[in-house]
């Protein structure tokens, strides 16, 4: 009977014991052996703050079973363990999560220096899109200017183009005015050079007579 409930004790306490979490402590460096001695093979150095979990623990040599993150089994001495991590490995885990937070402050500053730049440029961007909207706004405005001055100077063209259309007709009518008075003149030229050519042959014959007809009556009067 008092074997079986020994042996339920040893059950018991390495069931207990499996689920347990041990760690080196922060005093030196201690190995991993093959077997409970310490003359077994050193398998490998354990620094302080290592994890360990463990397998079984002897407590009348002082040695317990455990294992390493990586799988690898072995033996240390149960009194250069402790329940709870030591002060060295919070140090470095929280050395480790400041050096994260670290990076992750220097990756926001890097990205904040970046958003930076690009407010700059976009800034800088902005100011030149301002301009060029002026620019545009300016060669609107000449143009819509220029495109009334074309509206007025083709109104004045289209003026300009009938008065010079009517001038040409005055000039035309003028022209055919001046033909016709020309032939009238011309007529009346020739029906004058007609008469007075009658009248030359008239006063032809009718001086002639007048002239005998005075020298008869001065020879009847002699």
């Amino acid at each position: 009977m008092k074997k079986i409930t020994a042996l339920l004790t040893l059950l018991i306490i390495s069931l207990s014991a499996q689920a347990q979490t041990i760690y080196i402590t922060d005093s030196a460096t201690y190995t991993l052996r093959s077997i409970e001695s310490n003359k077994g093979r050193i398998l490998r150095m354990l620094p302080s703050g290592t994890a360990l979990t463990v397998i079984s623990a002897n407590k009348e040599n002082g040695y317990s079973k455990v294992q390493t993150s990586d799988g690898t089994e072995g033996y240390v001495l149960s009194r250069f363990t402790l329940n709870q991590p030591i002060n060295r490995w919070f140090l470095n885990k929280a050395n480790k999560k400041l050096k994260i937070l670290q990076q992750a402050v220097d990756q926001t500053q890097h990205e904040l220096s970046q958003l930076k730049n690009h407010n700059t440029e976009t800034l800088s961007s902005n100011q030149s899109l301002n301009k060029e909207r002026d620019t545009l706004s300016k060669d609107l405005h000449d143009l819509r200017l220029t495109a009334s001055n074309a509206v007025q100077l083709k109104h004045q063209r289209d003026q300009l183009q009938e008065r010079v259309i009517s001038v040409e007709r005055e000039l035309q009518q003028v022209k055919r005015q001046n033909q016709t008075l020309e032939d009238s003149t011309n007529q009346d030229w020739f029906l004058y050079g007609g008469i007075l050519s009658l009248i030359g042959v008239i006063l032809g014959f009718i001086l002639p007579k007048l002239s005998w007809r005075r020298k008869t009556s001065n020879w009847d009067t002699f």
